[in-house]
């Protein structure tokens, strides 16, 4: 099984605070328009059936469905998808929320989905490249695939674990580990190894002083890619 026990514990141990804006999530609410905005520019989402893989407390899949989309969001941390389920209901927004895996999903299920989303759980998982090609094998046809993660370097070694962890403490210690951060030339590897095209890849810039974050060319920490199936 593609899952990492202690991931899934370590962020099932933070599911609460999913939806607490200033708290360990922060970040991810900064840059949470940036992604959502960067796939509503490449993909018409309308009616769109969409698949966020490792969805935790539902934050793209809520942004994702407010553009339209038909959302499907799956963790395999069961106290998360527990708080997106809760937070959906409350804001009356109807998404499909499932405490399982992309392999267990592909396993059990024939639906093919327009658009598969995968952003901050490759470097989280044992098997990034097994992962990659599981969402492409769960897209239609020239379906559409939006991954990010950290590249792995010294800068971002720095920027987001002694920085981000422990300097800033905008993230929870413990929340990264260097060796399973991914550059971006083997991330395009596993694209193509699973049968996609890389269309475009774009840096994240968070700045951890005002909060704000703003997409770039700059590769060297965090990155999105957008890919399509062939």
């Amino acid at each position: 099984m593609n899952i990492d026990q202690q991931e899934v514990q370590k962020f099932a141990d933070l599911a609460e605070k999913w939806w607490d804006k200033s708290g360990d999530f922060k970040p991810l609410h900064v840059i949470n328009p940036l992604r959502a905005e960067y796939i509503s520019s490449k993909v018409k989402l309308n009616a769109k059936n969409v698949l966020d893989v490792g969805c935790g407390g539902g934050i793209l899949a809520e942004a994702l469905c407010d553009a339209g989309a038909s959302v499907t969001g799956i963790d395999a941390a069961g106290p998360g998808i527990e708080v997106a389920k809760l937070h959906a209901e409350r804001n009356k927004k109807d998404i499909t929320y499932i405490e399982t895996t992309a392999e267990n999903l592909l396993d059990s299920s024939e639906k093919k989905f327009d658009v598969v989303t995968c952003l901050e759980v490759l470097e989280h998982v044992p098997d990034p490249k097994l992962l990659v090609k599981t969402c492409i094998d769960l897209l239609k046809p020239e379906g559409e695939l939006f991954l990010s993660t950290i590249n792995k370097n010294p800068r971002s070694w720095i920027t987001a674990i002694v920085g981000a962890e422990y300097l800033f403490n905008i993230l929870p210690k413990g929340t990264h580990e260097f060796n399973k951060f991914i550059k971006p030339s083997v991330l395009g590897s596993y694209l193509r190894d699973g049968s996609a095209k890389l269309i475009e890849t774009k840096g994240m810039f968070y700045n951890p002083l005002t909060h704000k974050a703003k997409l770039t060319d700059d590769l060297g920490v965090n990155y999105l890619m957008y890919a399509k199936k062939t």
